[in-house]
């Protein structure tokens, strides 16, 4: 293991023009009957948002932006992560390292670092502060190249309890995820729970226990809701989790040829999964999905960034122990009521040692980015009382 290399984040000047180029290059499939979101993503509203990544989105000023933070690379078991790094301001802050999925980017998370590390600037109480840590997973964005395989949920874990502990130096630390984000938070609570101050997850997983097996009992009379809310989004995250699942190779090919293709890919997910009336750009800038589509496309990580459902779900979770509760940190959710997934409270209880359960009035599967000032007040509250 290597020390961390302080970066500047950037694009390579070729790809970023080769983007450019194959955006206003796009060889548009043919609209049959209805151009509407029942078939997937709509042309017209494809060929708008292009004309706006073209010739209105500004890399220069979102790098700009990124770039007011520490960046760093540091190779761990063989695979290089890259880390976002915004110290704490505040008289004891605790480290805390927030943990994205997909189709996330660590700058999903890019409205809450500024509140997390430095509270009293947006008018909190400086004692809340934290030393923020916004890790690229192996394989996305600038946490590349990934040439490895089995790169999995508990491998991810392994990896950032070596970062925090070993490379960051601290002896405990918090963690905060949604997506495969959660996930890697639930496994650090199971694992290493050690290691943790806490856990808080903004979607509701259990290591090893699968939702759909789950009694009707289990489910309390005020929670209808969230097996509707799940039942809703099956159709949603059917596609994307087979192909990713069985096909990540095949997929791949398309996705990084063209940008127009991560687009449509990964917008659609940011629509469906998002707390909206049917117009994404209730729940996200245009700025924001061409940035999030740039950072797959620009580094070419689109392809490695699928690897993880073939890694994880191509077999039982490996867990680390049988013992009750499963996750033994101090752990909380925080539930949107749009997300994608949802378990009920009672088995939250069961096998969790928890803390904090809070549903909030509004947010969906992409919480940080569509909600942040409920996450860092969530936050907040919840770690201001542990150690």
């Amino acid at each position: 293991m290597i020390l961390p290399r302080k970066i500047s984040i950037d694009f390579d000047p070729q790809n970023l023009d080769l983007m450019y180029r194959r955006l206003q290059e796009v060889k548009w499939p043919d609209v049959i009957g209805e151009d509407s979101w029942d078939y997937g993503v709509p042309r017209s509203w494809l060929q708008e948002m292009v004309q706006y990544w073209v010739s209105e989105w500004d890399w220069a000023k979102v790098q700009g932006e990124m770039n007011q933070w520490d960046h760093y690379i540091v190779d761990i078991e063989g695979i290089p992560i890259h880390y976002l790094y915004a110290p704490g301001k505040g008289p004891a802050p605790k480290p805390l390292i927030l943990t994205h999925g997909w189709p996330w980017t660590f700058w999903d998370f890019k409205d809450v670092i500024g509140p997390l590390s430095d509270p009293e600037k947006y008018g909190g109480n400086p004692e809340d502060s934290f030393d923020v840590y916004v890790p690229s997973l192996p394989g996305f964005s600038f946490s590349l190249p990934l040439l490895q395989s089995g790169v999995d949920v508990s491998r991810v874990a392994s990896i950032w309890n070596t970062l925090m502990t070993e490379v960051l130096g601290y002896e405990k630390f918090c963690a905060h995820g949604g997506d495969w984000g959660a996930l890697v938070t639930a496994h650090l609570s199971h694992e290493y729970s050690d290691s943790l101050i806490g856990a808080h997850l903004s979607l509701s997983l259990i290591p090893g226990v699968n939702r759909r097996t789950l009694p009707d009992d289990s489910w309390g009379p005020d929670e209808s809701w969230k097996i509707e809310r799940s039942a809703e989004a099956e159709n949603t995250i059917r596609s994307h989790v087979t192909t990713h699942l069985l096909d990540p190779q095949t997929l791949a090919y398309g996705l990084t040829d063209s940008p127009v293709a991560t687009a449509a890919w990964i917008w659609e997910r940011r629509r469906n999964w998002s707390d909206n009336s049917g117009d994404v750009e209730e729940s996200f800038t245009r700025e924001h999905l061409c940035t999030t589509a740039a950072l797959y496309w620009c580094t070419g990580s689109i392809g490695s960034s699928l690897r993880i459902y073939h890694e994880h779900f191509k077999k039982p979770w490996p867990l680390a122990h049988e013992r009750i509760p499963r996750l033994e940190a101090p752990t909380a959710f925080a539930i949107f009521p749009k997300d994608v997934v949802h378990l009920p409270k009672a088995v939250l209880e069961k096998y969790c040692n928890l803390h904090r359960y809070t549903v909030m009035p509004q947010g969906g599967h992409f919480a940080a980015a569509e909600e942040p000032e409920l996450v860092v007040s969530d936050l907040q509250e919840f770690f201001r009382g542990l150690d």
